[in-house]
This record gives structure tokens, sequence and C-alpha cells, in this order.
């Protein structure tokens, strides 16, 4: 099977493509546009592999994609190219509706026309599969404000309701690839995740930010209270459900990919601060005193604008039709997270190039 994977080089993409090759005997096509989330830095350990090929494209050029389809004939298309930092898109939405809206809509498109042209067979088995997240729906009630908080997850069936720029944006692309199945019988499957940690992760966002701020002394930033509840689930284990949905998923369905780890942000960060403590002596890392935790630099700060409460996955319907199930607990691939970064402290200083340093992004 040769699959086509936009946004390769990024952080679940890159993910996704090391277990293919590693683990199956699958091809993959990499279509990548490499703005600053993309590196193939992290395909580094399979990119000499014969069964992987790398196209430098952007997929809002309708043209380029239309190349990629014809010279390598994918059998299925995992769409994972996106910008994806809320605070990001606070902060500058046009990007978001350019890729996310534009773009999609520019693979559809050039995916249907690649599709019509396949003969009957390879015709029926191919897949448009398309990754999206858990923050279309909005939030959940919190327990802080309801006693059967814990009761409501996401499903399926949940009705949209984004609230940033991002979640809006991705949103939209979600009802585009369903439209194209309505409307052309493209086959199509969706996917919505909770929130993915691990190795690789652009240090922009909440974990890898907070570990590389800590072994620099730098604050330890907590939106608000820190009581905002996240689902939280180790990309590995993302990346093996995602090549299961796309090889047995049926079409037209949409599968919710969870971790069945809810805690609050500040719950993460005072559990890197401990296994930092235990893995990294200050003494030797920062300007802290050695008998002092790394939990004295969290700061709180002024909320994000719009920050929904609570996010939680039902991941039921991919566990009993698909039996996918996260093989990470929080404490082990947290565990796993902050080694990898402890030990690849280069690449976190390569792939910021001067762009990005670690500040505060999407105040109003």
């Amino acid at each position: 099977m040769k699959l086509l994977i936009t946004g390769g080089a990024g952080f679940i993409g890159s993910a996704v493509i090391r277990h293919i090759i590693n683990h199956t005997s699958s091809q993959v096509v990499n279509v990548d546009k490499l703005t600053y989330a993309g590196n193939l830095e992290n395909l580094r350990e399979i990119d000499s592999s014969e069964r992987y090929a790398f196209e430098q494209v952007d997929i809002c050029n309708r043209a380029e994609l239309e190349r990629v389809f014809t010279q390598h004939q994918p059998d299925a298309i995992m769409h994972l190219a996106a910008e994806s930092h809320v605070d990001r898109s606070i902060d500058g939405p046009a990007a978001f509706i350019e890729t996310n809206i534009v773009g999609t809509y520019t693979l559809l498109e050039a995916a249907r026309a690649y599709w019509q042209g396949l003969n009957a067979p390879r015709k029926q088995a191919f897949r448009f599969h398309h990754i999206s997240t858990d923050e279309v729906y909005g939030d959940l009630p919190h327990p802080a404000e309801s006693a059967d908080a814990q009761q409501h997850l996401f499903t399926e069936d949940t009705a949209y309701a984004p609230s940033s720029p991002y979640s809006a944006s991705k949103a939209s692309s979600d009802h585009l690839v369903r439209a194209w199945m309505r409307t052309y019988d493209l086959p199509v499957i969706v996917t919505n995740c909770s929130n993915n940690y691990g190795p690789y992760h652009f240090p922009e966002k909440l974990i890898p930010l907070v570990i590389l701020n800590a072994l620099e002394g730098k604050p330890l930033p907590v939106y608000g209270k820190g009581d905002q509840i996240r689902d939280w689930l180790y990309v590995e284990d993302h990346a093996r459900a995602l090549y299961k949905v796309v090889t047995e998923g049926k079409a037209g369905e949409t599968y919710n990919i969870g971790g069945h780890n809810e805690k609050t942000n500040l719950e993460v960060v005072q559990t890197i601060c401990t296994l930092l403590d235990e893995l990294a002596p200050k003494a030797s890392h920062s300007a802290l005193d050695a008998e002092s935790s790394y939990k004295q630099l969290i700061t709180h700060v002024t909320d994000r604008p719009g920050h929904d409460r609570r996010y939680a996955i039902d991941a039921g319907k991919i566990q009993q039709e698909l039996g996918w199930q996260p093989l990470e607990t929080f404490e082990s691939g947290i565990r796993k997270t902050v080694l990898w970064y402890l030990e690849n402290q280069e690449w976190c200083h390569r792939v910021q190039d001067g762009s990005y340093q670690r500040e505060r992004l999407g105040q109003i």
C-alpha cells in the first residue's frame, strides 16, 4: 500500500511516517511545505528507506499536487498538514484559513480528480483520511462547575462549537471533507484526536515549552488558574491508531481518538517539574538552588482569550470496531517525553532557528 501523507515533517505526521516505515510494509510519500514547524530531522531515522519519498509541496498548489498524484499513484491519503497552534491563530488567523480551509479544499479537488481516474478495484479501495482535533467540539462541563461533569465526553456525534480561529478552521475543513463524500462520493474518513505529546514536539506547545524553560531557569507560564483540563494522548499511540483507521476503517465514518488521561494544565506542569527534579538536578542545569524544586518557576499569567475549559474524548468506538487502545498511561508517556527532551536538546535549539524564542503569543 502506498500512502500519501501531507504534513509528514510535522510532529504527528512524522510519528505516523516513522511508525509506518518501522512497523509495516507500506510505502510513504511525504508531502510537506516545511513551514517553521515542519522539520526533516524528525524523519532522519527512516529517510534512507526505499519505501519513503519526500515532496516539498504546498497543499494550496493544485498543479504540484496533481503532479505528485500522477507521479506517485497513492492508494490512500492521510491529510495531516495544518496550522495547529491556538495562540498563533489568535495573533494571525489568515494563515489558518489559507492552509486549513483553502488547502484542504485544494487537496480534496486534486484527490477527487485523481480518484475518478482510477480503475474500479483501486477506486473502491481508495481512502481520503482527514486528521482533525477534538477542539472542533468546543468545551465540556468542568468538575469545578458541574457535579456530573465526568459523565460528559466528546463522541463522534457531538455537535461542533469551535472557540478559536484554529478550531474554527479545522471544523470548516472537517465539514468540507464530509461534504465531498456526500456530494461526490469520495470515500473519506475523519478522525478527531485529543492533545498529543511526545518526542519531536515543536517547543511552542505546553509540554516541550515547560521542559525547556525549566532547564534554563525561566518562568513556567500557566494560563489563569491552570485548571483547564485536557485529555492527553502519546503521539506514538496516535500514530498506531491513524494507520489502523486508514487501513481498516470504514469510509464515511468518524473515529475519536483519546488517551483516557484527563489532567489539568497545572497538574501537567507540576508532573514535569517533579520528573525534572529527579532526572535533571538543578545544580547542573539552571541557576536554581540545588535544594529547590522546579515548581518554584511556575508563574500564573493572564488566561488565553476564549480558552476552552475541558476536553475529554470517548474513544469507545475505535476500540470496539478497530481494536485500538492506547498503550501509554500519562505517567509512562510523560517520563519518556521528558527523557527524550533531556537527550535531544540540540534538536530543540536547531528547530527554533531564531524565529521563535518561546515568547508568549496570542494576546489581545
